[in-house]
């Protein structure tokens, strides 16, 4: 049986069996998820400094290739051992639908066993949006009605991510789909009104003594079913709307309008209009451009305020969001913004590592002391553990232990490939005076480590013309390795004083609390932006 999380929490791993180990039933009030979306494509991040300079090489964030294979035939024996029978219907008649083997089966196999949890989670008067694009939108409204229920499909939504999309063969696609299910008739809803259109202001073209901006509107009841009031007032008489002594009211409160033709309408102002209800086609909210703060270079980064008016639509304070699916973390970021509870789940380092940036850099929140992190490793065994697993993602937590910036490699992958980094796994800028950054490169090595290691840093800050060298070593250094690093010499900044050329960092070393020794870490990491304080706060989860 799982605890109560107790604080806001992001996850290390594959949100399937953090969903069953971590969260208890009924225990979340508002699911977003943007999972992939079996484009069989590979999507790269340019990770952007904090003067807007991307890496020379683009990183793999993740891959959405979907595979008929071994493990993709055993989850869906699983999910045949107990699921609901509706599901299973569901996933014999798909089968014939798509295709035994066909990628779309292995990913919608994938989502199920996932929707199926994240329906457990909810809480009754929970919600879920499902964030898509028309590869499989039709096939997963499918999934969603039958775990969900017809009677709960309450809309889908229209994003206009795109102004246009040019396709000599078809029509331009330049929308994404968001589905909106509730657990139950009782749900959350907080209507969310926008402002008026401009065209909608002209209409207020009169304005009082103190300038308030109104426009006329129509007291008679003629023309309409229903009855009315007849009576006559100051002279106009008709058929009216609303009884004498609402109109005796209105006359009072200065809401008349006399025209000179003898007749009376009500005045209608600007400023008590709550503005114009969401619907369900979002085309005032553009997508991230490539010179927009917000902006971190992650692929599908979706704006913070789309996130932000699901959140309000759909929740309250206090309230339990979750994003098991949540790349650099703008539901994460969007829910703390609004005083909402958070957990987040990702199953790359490079992910968490960009989210404890981003909240670091968004409202001076930390890991830790903050909220937690489970899933990275807490010592040196896991740490063995998870170069074991994949060496690529050890690379990138290796990283975020010093903030340092990602520089090429392929996530996932055991082919090795290099490329464009020549030799260099992370960069870390540095003031090294007041007008001037510089930057140390990054090696990281998690086996197998020697002398030749150091030599070839040393190389490699010749020909990169870098003034220091980082290595970070899973095992511990040898005394040659030592001896080399030492012989490299000293750095001497202008505004910092003396620093050793070479630096090995053991992952034992790290995880204890040391850091490099350099002037000031400066920018590795473009920022979003700060969050003002007045608009977020810390919510206790009160367990």
């Amino acid at each position: 049986m799982p605890k109560p999380i107790a604080k806001n929490t992001l996850f290390y791993g594959d949100n399937l069996p953090i969903l069953r180990e971590y969260l208890l039933d009924e225990s979340v009030d508002l699911v977003y998820l943007d999972p992939p979306f079996n484009s069989q494509r590979v999507y790269n991040v340019s990770l952007k400094d904090q003067h807007g300079k991307e890496s020379e090489a683009q990183i793999e964030a993740f891959k959405d290739f979907w595979t008929w294979d071994e493990e993709a035939a055993e989850a869906h024996e699983d999910l045949m051992s107990v699921a609901p029978a509706s599901v299973i219907q569901l996933m014999t008649t798909l089968k014939g639908v798509v295709g035994e083997t066909s990628s779309m089966r292995a990913y919608l196999t994938m989502m199920i066993a996932r929707l199926l949890e994240l329906r457990r989670v909810l809480k009754p008067t929970g919600s879920l949006y499902l964030h898509c694009d028309p590869t499989a939108s039709h096939y997963l409204k499918i999934v969603l009605d039958t775990i969900f229920g017809v009677d709960n499909y309450q809309n889908e939504i229209i994003w206009k991510r795109t102004t246009a999309h040019n396709d000599p063969r078809r029509w331009g696609n330049v929308h994404d789909s968001i589905f909106f299910y509730s657990k139950s008739p009782k749900f959350t809803w907080n209507l969310i009104y926008l402002e008026h259109d401009e065209e909608y202001k002209k209409r207020f073209r009169h304005s009082d003594p103190n300038g308030r901006l109104w426009t006329d509107g129509n007291l008679t009841a003629k023309g309409l079913s229903g009855g009315g009031y007849e009576y006559e007032y100051k002279g106009a008489k008709s058929l009216w709307r609303v009884p004498l002594e609402t109109m005796k009211r209105l006359d009072a409160e200065g809401r008349l309008h006399f025209t000179k033709t003898g007749g009376i309408r009500s005045k209608d102002y600007l400023d008590e209009s709550p503005g114009k209800p969401v619907q369900d086609v979002i085309s005032d909210i553009s997508p991230i451009n490539s010179q927009a703060q917000e902006r971190l270079g992650y692929p599908t980064q979706k704006p913070l305020t789309l996130l932000e008016r699901i959140i309000q639509a759909s929740s309250n304070e206090g309230d339990v969001v979750l994003d098991p699916f949540c790349g650099c973390g703008t539901a994460v970021v969007a829910a703390q913004k609004l005083n909402r509870k958070w957990i987040g789940i990702d199953i790359t380092h490079l992910s968490i590592a960009l989210m404890k940036y981003r909240l670091q850099g968004s409202f001076n929140i930390q890991a830790g002391r903050d909220y937690e992190v489970i899933g990275e490793p807490q010592d040196l065994d896991s740490a063995k553990q998870l170069a074991r697993d994949d060496r690529y993602q050890f690379q990138f937590w290796a990283l975020s232990l010093i903030e340092a910036k990602p520089l090429g490699g392929e996530q996932g992958s055991r082919k090795g490939k290099k490329g464009a980094d020549k030799g260099v796994d992370g960069l870390l800028p540095f003031l090294d005076s007041k007008d001037t950054t510089k930057i140390a490169v990054v090696q990281v090595k998690s086996g197998h480590v020697q002398d030749s290691h150091i030599r070839d840093l040393i190389g490699v800050l010749q020909n990169e013309d870098s003034p220091m060298g980082l290595f970070i070593t899973l095992e511990e250094p040898t005394r040659n390795m030592i001896q080399t690093a030492a012989a490299a010499g000293i750095y001497e900044s202008k505004s910092w004083g003396k620093f050793p050329r070479i630096q090995i960092l053991t992952i034992e070393d790290l995880l204890s609390g040391k850091k490099p020794q350099t002037p000031p870490i400066y920018g590795a990491f473009k920022q979003a932006g700060r969050i003002p304080k007045k608009d977020a706060k810390q919510i206790d989860w009160g367990l």
